[in-house]
């Protein structure tokens, strides 16, 4: 045999070698994961303990944003239900910054404007207090208001009645109250009957009703609502217009203008109002102040969503050091598995395989815990269930991610002994 015979079998010899090689290093992904979940069976509850890292900054991950996006979707929800079309018109401050007043003819006047689909108004008797009964003390009013309104009040502010019955024609002229939502609550009111009174005014009112809360007027909520015929009648709120004696003027009006005309109505209700002094008006509209809060749902998620990733950085410490100390205990099998034709790349796919595994059930874990806990917080507050998609699937992908790495430096380092220093500890 000459030298070129010689070399082309060496060559031969040495490519079936590392060929033999590949194929000994391939694993398929079915033996890949049973070979890797044997130390987690073998193991249960030291691998469900390290999981639990894992599975905190995960829920905690999916329940922040979770819940940011279900309070917003209930406030956008809110929203829509009572409208963005609804004005107020308010009495502001004079120029000498004492407080000013409304005319008595500005609901009339606002009326005339075009586009404007419903008005109501209110005016507050700051004087008069409201009490459960006429023993209690002066002093101690609850910070309630009594108001003067229109009928229409409802119908405006899209709010309903939660106990009772609103105010009609006939009862808007007796002493007749309803009440807010919290003003019924500081009372001590919670059902409606026939016997049912307030002191207010200095006066006994019969309470007809309960209103549900009125998101879009808070105002209304903290606040004994009577007919401007009793209040003019019972508690003295009278003003006079053109020489004639009429019920006090409102201090605030509320305006429901048609649907993509807010702007150009806003515009005009100022001067309209009080055309002597419009800068004594104050215009605004309600449903900018729930749009800010919907925009505000989020402002704290990346302080939490923070504490999400310090938990799962703990977690992936405890991970890594879980898998070390696999390391370190099963020397004695690494080294048999390597006697027995296993590659370095086997042992660290094993190991790698492992610490992936063991992060994504606390991933898993994590993510179901999160949705639950947005689920019954939301069903609480009777928000719209919303689990945005990165919620998930981010806190599974950052499982995988943190198992990764946590497991690189245990894989490389239990693939490196070599098998007879492993297979001293047989």
């Amino acid at each position: 045999m000459d030298d070129r015979d010689y070399r082309d079998d060496r060559d031969h010899v040495e490519r079936h070698a590392v060929s033999d090689e590949v194929r000994a290093g391939r694993l398929s992904i079915d033996d890949g994961l049973r070979v890797a979940s044997v130390g987690l069976r073998a193991r249960p509850l030291r691998a469900a303990l390290s999981a639990v890292g894992i599975a905190i900054g995960t829920a905690a991950i999916v329940a922040v944003l979770g819940l940011s996006s279900s309070s917003q979707a209930g406030l956008i929800a809110e929203i829509d239900r009572l409208g963005t079309n609804l004005l107020t018109v308010e009495a502001g401050q004079s120029l000498t910054g004492e407080a000013a007043k409304l005319p008595v003819e500005a609901p009339a006047r606002i009326t005339l404007l075009g586009h404007v689909q419903m008005l109501a108004s209110t005016g507050v008797m700051k004087d008069e207090k409201v009490y459960r009964s006429s023993l209690i003390p002066v002093a101690n009013s609850g910070g309630l208001q009594v108001r003067a309104t229109s009928l229409s009040l409802l119908s405006v502010l899209n709010t309903g009645v939660a106990r009772g019955s609103w105010l009609n024609a006939g009862t808007a002229r007796e002493p007749v109250a309803v009440l807010g939502a919290v003003a019924a609550e500081r009372l001590g009111i919670d059902r409606v009957h026939a016997d049912q009174r307030i002191w207010l005014g200095g006066r006994w009112f019969n309470v007809a009703g309960i209103l549900q809360p009125s998101p879009l007027a808070t105002d209304i909520d903290t606040s004994a609502l009577v007919g401007y015929p009793a209040a003019q009648r019972y508690l003295g709120y009278v003003s006079i217009a053109s020489g004639e004696t009429k019920a006090g003027a409102p201090s605030t009006i509320y305006v429901r203008a048609a649907t993509g005309h807010e702007a150009a109505v806003q515009a005009l209700l100022a001067p309209t109002a009080n055309p002597e002094a419009p800068d004594e008006v104050d215009v605004s509209q309600p449903s900018d102040v729930l749009t800010a809060r919907a925009a505000a749902a989020g402002a704290f998620d990346s302080l939490f969503l923070g504490l999400g990733v310090v938990a799962l950085i703990v977690g992936a410490v405890g991970v890594a050091n879980i898998m070390i100390i696999s390391v370190l205990e099963r020397r004695s099998e690494i080294g048999l598995r390597r006697a027995l034709g296993a590659t370095k790349g086997q042992i660290r796919i094993q190991f790698l395989t492992e610490s992936i595994l063991l992060a994504v059930i606390g991933g898993i874990v994590g993510v179901l815990a999160g949705i639950v806990a947005t689920a019954i917080y939301a069903g609480a507050k009777s928000w719209t269930i919303v689990i945005p998609v990165e919620a998930w699937s981010g806190g599974i992908a950052s499982a995988v991610l943190i198992g990764a790495l946590a497991g690189l430096m245990p894989a490389v380092r239990a693939s490196r002994k070599a098998p007879t220093v492993a297979l001293r500890t047989v």
